[in-house]
């Protein structure tokens, strides 16, 4: 079925992505007002222009002329002024906007569900609040705008020419409403199919540009350089073949504007000629009704890029929208988190508890069941296991990231997951294998779990995480830069760094994903061994962490192993023994092999 206009679901995601710009209306009439002065002027200078060439073939006295002299100085003037002035407005309308758009979509997926986000591709995710964003700015200053100017000038207009000759008044709105609404019609269809086709073709340039920067060691190891690099240059083809078939319905959209211009200044000459000879209007005013028509028409020459921006717009924001929860639920999370939040008062210290839990993704099989831990301040718990086997799914279902399957995860008898996502990472913070490293100095890299961490308490947070010395060795301290990725700083450098993040979070609990993953052995013993003593004296805190390293865990006070009770592949896993570090390599045969061999691997 072929759509002609944007669809409801569009026209819903696009009302929703206006409302997340949070527009301020005194701008938004401001920016309107500067644009129907602007193009009000060119009217005016082009019908008072009009005039004055008509009079003064008629050769009357000089000072007949002055007051249409200088009103043409004044409207050629004013017309450029306004025009400036209308550009700022509207800029400063878009730009503000898009970033508060930023700013509310991130606010609202964090009452989004994880499985939402993971879903989604990171290049996906990138142009989604890159180009789609940016969208949404340009559909204010590109296509609102452009339309209300039109609409109002174009009334005004035609008011202002049916007071000369009613006639001319009718043509010259069929031909405003021909150019206006029938050619942007006809604009938006050809955009539709054009769009489609770019959107899924950028969104695979973003997915592929993400895999080569991510993955470009491996990628070269593999000798795949050039296959990837033809693969995205087929993909940039593509894009350039659909932004090339935007530029069709744009040529249309000119053909039917310049036909509804033409038709209005025939029917307006030839009604005027008329009206003239039955001298029911000044010989003078034939050349104003002839001529205003072609300035009228400068509002909707822009009508045919503002029907293209509002496919592309509404495309971008369904896109946008759909990563997001559903708007009724972002109102009761919120009014939830506002009872909550002045519900819950300081209990002593936070306690979580993990009881029959059975974890997996939404829509996927049962990852893990039967799990049953207890997670108090100062307490140093280590899981290990087989990649795969659900280490990290347990972690998010434990933050509330996600929710169980069956069986609860409560922290101070609290169901954690029903929790507002501030008060729940207020008392447990997880930090990810992944966690990434802004291109920003080290303080403001800290800050993004505290904004407000000052510098004396970010440098002691450096320090409690094993990277005292190296700060006193860096010329500019804790404003030393670092680079997108932690590409300028070493491995074990950037997972310290991740610790006394998670530290600035002052949450009692904490929750680290394969903390020493990529170091060398004895590195990443080092870390793990100050992370389960981290906090253990001025603050107490919980500590637990998945790992694939045993040595250093003679330093947790219990460590779970985590695997299939019967290995089999379509089982769940669970905890398959538990116990301290010595109990374990006495009791499990499987445990002691694995330490033997990380010691034959460090010899």
């Amino acid at each position: 079925m072929k759509t002609w206009f944007i669809t409801a679901e569009e026209r819903q995601a696009l009302k929703r992505a206006i409302k997340l710009l949070a527009l301020k209306p005194t701008t938004l009439f401001l920016a309107c007002f500067l644009g129907v002065a602007g193009l009000g002027a060119s009217i005016a200078l082009g019908a008072t222009a009009a005039w004055l060439i008509a009079r003064a073939s008629q050769m009357p006295p000089v000072l007949y002329l002055e007051v249409a002299v200088v009103s043409v100085r004044f409207f050629g003037i004013s017309k450029a002024v306004f025009r400036y002035l209308e550009r700022l407005a509207s800029h400063k309308l878009g730009v503000s906007g898009m970033t508060t758009l930023r700013t509310n979509l991130y606010k609202t997926l964090s009452h989004s569900d994880t499985a939402r986000i993971a879903s989604l591709r990171r290049g996906d995710i990138l142009d989604r609040m890159g180009t789609d964003v940016d969208n949404i700015g340009d559909f204010v200053v590109k296509s609102l705008l452009p339309a209300m100017v039109a609409t109002i000038v174009g009334i005004i207009t035609v008011i202002g020419i049916s007071l000369v000759d009613w006639r001319a008044g009718v043509f010259l709105a069929l031909g405003l409403l021909l150019s206006g609404v029938v050619g942007p019609l006809f604009t938006i269809r050809s955009t539709r199919i054009a769009q489609r086709r770019e959107t899924e073709s950028r969104s695979h340039i973003s997915e592929v540009a993400m895999t080569i920067v991510d993955g470009a060691a491996q990628i070269t190891v593999d000798g795949q350089t050039q296959q990837v690099l033809a693969g995205l240059s087929d993909l940039e083809d593509q894009l350039y073949e659909a932004k090339d078939a935007t530029a069709k319905p744009a040529a249309w959209a000119a053909a039917i504007d310049m036909f509804g211009m033409l038709m209005s200044v025939i029917m307006a000459a030839y009604f005027g000629i008329f009206a003239v000879n039955q001298q029911s209007i000044p010989e003078v005013m034939l050349a104003v009704l002839a001529l205003t028509p072609l300035s009228a028409f400068e509002g909707t020459a822009q009508l045919g890029s503002a029907a293209q921006q509002l496919v592309i717009s509404a495309t971008s924001a369904l896109r946008i929208i759909n990563m997001l929860p559903p708007e009724e639920q972002v109102k009761a999370d919120e009014e939830s988190e506002k009872i909550l939040t002045g519900n819950l008062q300081a209990t002593g210290p936070s306690i979580l508890e993990a009881k029959d839990l059975a974890i997996g993704w939404p829509g996927g099989p049962v990852v893990a069941a039967g799990i049953n831990l207890r997670l108090a301040p100062g307490d140093h718990l280590a899981i290990v296991g087989q990649s795969g086997i659900g280490k990290t799914t347990l972690l998010y279902t434990l933050s509330g990231l996600l929710k169980p399957v069956s069986g609860s995860v409560k922290i101070d008898g609290v169901d954690i997951s029903s929790l507002p996502r501030t008060q729940a990472a207020a008392s447990f913070v997880i930090t990810p294998e992944d966690a990434h490293i802004f291109e920003t100095s080290i303080l403001e890299n800290l800050r993004v779990a505290n904004g407000q961490l000052s510098v004396s308490e970010s440098e002691e947070l450096l320090k409690e995480a094993g990277l005292g010395q190296w700060l006193s060795s860096l010329p500019d301290g804790i404003e030393t830069e670092l680079g997108s990725g932690a590409t300028t700083i070493s491995g074990g450098e950037r997972r310290r760094i991740l610790l006394a993040r998670a530290l600035a979070a002052k949450a009692p609990l904490l929750a680290l994903d394969e903390p020493g993953e990529h170091l060398d052995p004895e590195t990443a013993d080092a870390l793990l061994r100050d992370l389960l003593s981290a906090g253990s004296s001025e603050h107490q805190r919980g500590v637990i962490l998945v790992t694939h390293r045993l040595t250093p865990l003679d330093q947790a006070d219990r460590v779970f192993i985590m695997d299939k009770p019967h290995g089999s592949p379509d089982e769940p896993a669970t905890f398959v023994a538990q116990g301290t570090h010595r109990e374990l390599l006495e009791s499990h045969q499987g445990y002691a092999w694995s330490l033997r061999q990380e010691q034959v691997d460090v010899f």
